[in-house]
């Protein structure tokens, strides 16, 4: 994984904790309007992917006791994982592509819902992914993956040889000499794995998503309302099918890529056709990148553009992440997918504690409150969420009074210490167990391994009533060692 050429090691260091009535005189725990809906404080908690689901993409036990025991830390808002909104493998993530899967999504709201006595708000990430491959075996990719055409053929001279052996000519050569004969993408095929991209317009099922996309995510919006949820979070972030239509590298020339304008008509689309199934009174809103990080993407004024577009179109509420993205990923294993993470644009998103003098925490603030800012100034006063390395109360209320936010989310705060809402709240924020920015919770979701926190997932398992891991060696949610009594 990359890491930055200044290496330091960062601690958490939270200023004090408030007192019970210091908390309850907050701003991050007092009540704000989202759309038609109100949230009891300003706390959230984004979408993490546990991999926990089953393999056709249902809800499990697992999943309900993950959601069950963040509730029970009673955030305002759990965003749940992202969701696909195809009928397609999509691995251990959840689905909604289909009506057969709104039984097991309804008993996961009930779940949250029972568990936080009302408190929490249940929203559902709905996401669409492109096909990506695993990173081939050389021999592999030239003897069956490889399409021989004129110009491999051209480049080695061997214009009237069968295609067996123009592909024993191609296996032999060097990755210099492979570098001039195959083209780009064949090469990227081959060192990183293939992966569709939203430019690859040659493919009819690549140049027909705009026509197809705002069905699917509309239908899914509906089956997601019918299911009971408070909200929809659209995943317009990272490396997938919405966010690369929002990027710069967006360069398709059929009306739907290029200029800012071009390249958000179909996320605008996609919005439209959620909120015609779900009606104005329902929350819809979306997360989104305020920057790309890598090269020739998009930067914060791109976001500004796009924040401004969605709040006029009526989102209720805008999610900022950054980074995260394909296009700088390091080389996979051969036999492994590429993972979006693991490149400079990956380690702002989820950066961890061994970073440079700017440190692992808020990295993501300062372009937040430049996109805040920009709404302000144009009238528009569209909640916006932060996210990306925050821990404590002090650090939260701050950017709340300084308007860098009005809304502040935790991730991987929350995964250490799922009540770390109720402690603080209650004037026990001495009691919150810490993240320590490792990313050990990260690297597991890299692997597609189910999701734990290396500072809980060890802890009493000689204790017969929780649940396991497959291999017996982790603990599947923190333990409850606060119980609040007010």
């Amino acid at each position: 994984m990359w890491r930055p050429l200044q290496r330091m090691k960062w601690q958490t260091t939270p200023q004090p904790w408030p007192t019970q009535a210091e908390a309850a005189a907050s701003l991050l725990f007092s009540p704000i309007q989202v759309g038609p809906l109100q949230l009891s404080s300003r706390t959230w908690i984004p979408a993490m992917v546990p991999w926990r689901a089953t393999p056709d993409g249902y809800v499990t036990p697992a999943n309900l006791e993950w959601y069950k025991r963040f509730a029970q830390g009673r955030p305002a808002v759990i965003v749940i994982e992202a969701t696909g909104i195809r009928d397609i493998p999509s691995g251990s993530l959840l689905r909604l592509g289909d009506d057969r899967f709104i039984p097991g999504l309804s008993e996961l709201v009930r779940t949250v819902h029972e568990a936080s006595d009302g408190y929490t708000r249940v929203f559902i990430q709905l996401i669409d992914f492109l096909a990506i491959r695993r990173r081939p075996d050389p021999a592999t990719y030239f003897s069956r993956h490889l399409q021989i055409r004129q110009h491999h053929r051209d480049a080695l001279n061997m214009s009237l040889a069968k295609d067996e052996q123009v592909r024993d000519a191609l296996a032999r050569l060097s990755k210099e000499e492979l570098r001039q004969v195959l083209d780009f993408r064949e090469f990227d095929a081959l060192e990183m794995g293939y992966r569709e991209r939203v430019t690859d317009v040659h493919l009819p099922h690549i140049r027909d998503l705009p026509y197809q996309l705002p069905d699917l995510f509309g239908r899914a919006a509906a089956r997601a309302k019918l299911a009971g949820f408070d909200g929809i979070e659209l995943h317009y972030a990272h490396a997938y099918t919405m966010s690369s239509f929002l990027s710069a590298l967006n360069t398709r020339d059929d009306g739907w890529g290029g200029s800012r304008e071009a390249r958000a008509r179909l996320p605008l689309d996609v919005y439209h056709a959620v909120r015609k199934e779900v009606g104005t009174n329902f929350v819809v809103g979306c997360r989104f990148l305020t920057t790309d990080i890598v090269d020739g993407g998009n930067r914060v004024e791109d976001a500004e553009y796009f924040a401004q577009l969605f709040a006029r179109a009526g989102m209720d509420f805008l999610s900022l992440s950054r980074g995260g993205r394909f296009e700088d990923a390091q080389q996979p294993k051969v036999g492994q997918a590429a993972y979006p993470y693991t490149g400079p644009s990956g380690y702002e998103c989820m950066p961890q504690y061994i970073s440079d003098e700017q440190g692992p925490f808020g990295r993501n603030v300062l372009p937040t409150q430049s996109i805040r800012q920009s709404l302000r100034h144009a009238g528009l006063q569209t909640p916006v969420v932060v996210a990306g390395g925050i821990y404590d109360f002090a650090g939260a209320e701050r950017l709340l009074k300084d308007d860098s936010a009005d809304i502040v989310g935790m991730a991987r705060q929350s995964l250490a210490d799922p009540d770390w809402f109720e402690k603080v709240r209650t004037g026990h924020g001495e009691q919150v167990r810490l993240c320590r920015y490792t990313n050990y919770c990260e690297a597991l979701d890299a692997k597609h391994d189910v999701v734990t926190c290396e500072l809980w997932d060890r802890e009493k398992l000689d204790d017969p009533e929780i649940s396991r891991t497959p291999d017996g060696k982790r603990r599947m949610v923190a333990p409850r060692t606060f119980v609040n009594s007010n």
